[in-house]
């Protein structure tokens, strides 16, 4: 599998200590996390799509797969 990219890395470990898995939409200075990496995990299978916010269609609410987990160790 390739190499996690430093923000592929931080965006799921912000996962791995949510309930079920929840990746964040924000970073932890508010900032939205760039869709490029929230597609880049999706892409790998390190993230999948949890559900569709009917409020805002193009947020990517996401969460955790195995294969992430086993990914960061």
């Amino acid at each position: 599998m390739a190499n996690l990219t430093r923000a592929e890395r931080d965006y799921l470990n912000m996962g791995a200590v949510q309930p079920g898995g929840k990746l964040p939409l924000f970073d932890r200075d508010g900032q939205e996390i760039k869709p490029a990496v929230i597609r880049a995990c999706l892409k790998k299978g390190l993230a999948e799509r949890w559900f569709a916010n009917p409020l805002k269609p193009d947020w990517l609410v996401c969460r955790l797969t195995d294969q992430g987990r086993n990914m960061l160790g």
